[in-house]
């Protein structure tokens, strides 16, 4: 079972609760990245509510939506930078994004190697992706009235160890969401207050969601070139396979040239 971005879009922008959760979550991510200028930020999943804070002074935000969740205008009050994509493959170039949110994704993802590979793909080097997963401690990943009480749940570690597979070095942890998932008035209003006592004891471990950073590890290449592994094509409109090394559209027409 996937998400479903109609009712991901109605938790997060049209419930008291959603909109409490988005609020959290925006300031977590935002402790964590203070500072984005002229950076691309891109997210990856449901990554809309949460890219907001970071349109102000980033050199551009992209909104990628998986085929199998659906998509929708995003921003809703400017031009539209949200694409459908396939979990795998992106049309983005190599290191092209400095910063990535992936959220409600890897709950979900059928292929979690194929996930990492592509973020690692597509971060610069020395690029940064947060992880967004509901906690598997947590509350809020055994209600099934919001979105992080579908599909898996994770732990810390299972997060990073699946970042370190990757080549992504885990680098910093936070947490969210630490009030009850109650749409009730009570614990509407508490919620604040519980959120920052949350925060101040680092009660991590009863947080509805984790969130866990890392860096993507740039190596020195071998003689031989980019290893096996690392190679990744991607197929343009034109039908002629872009290499790895392609990451503009005069790099393409000059091998385009070569080959004629």
């Amino acid at each position: 079972m996937h998400h479903d971005v109609t009712s991901l879009s109605e938790f997060y922008y049209a419930s008291d609760l959603g909109r409490l959760a988005q609020r959290n979550l925006q300031q977590a991510l935002r402790d964590m990245w203070p500072n984005t200028k002229r950076m691309t930020v891109a997210g990856y999943g449901f990554a809309a509510p949460f890219l907001r804070p970071f349109m102000g002074d980033a050199a551009r935000t992209l909104c990628l939506m998986p085929s199998r969740q659906g998509v929708m205008h995003w921003p809703h009050d400017a031009p539209n930078t949200a694409a459908l994509v396939d979990g795998g493959r992106w049309p983005i170039a190599n290191g092209f994004i400095d910063r990535l949110i992936v959220a409600h994704a890897v709950e979900t993802e059928g292929h979690l190697d194929d996930l990492f590979e592509e973020i690692g793909r597509v971060l610069a080097p020395e690029g940064r992706v947060i992880v967004i997963a509901p906690n598997r401690s947590g509350i809020w990943a055994r209600a099934d009235s919001t979105p992080f009480g579908l599909g898996r749940t994770f732990s810390y570690g299972q997060l990073e160890r699946l970042m370190e597979e990757h080549d992504l070095s885990p680098s910093s942890r936070a947490a969210a969401l630490y009030a009850p998932p109650s749409e009730r008035r009570f614990w509407l209003r508490a919620a604040r207050t519980v959120e920052r006592f949350g925060l101040k004891i680092d009660a991590q471990r009863v947080a509805g969601a984790l969130l866990v950073e890392a860096t993507k590890q740039v190596y020195a290449l071998p003689k031989g070139g980019v290893p096996a592994r690392g190679r990744h094509v991607l197929t343009p409109v034109r039908g002629r396979p872009v290499p790895v090394g392609a990451t503009s559209e005069a790099d393409i027409a000059a091998r385009d040239m070569h080959h004629g």
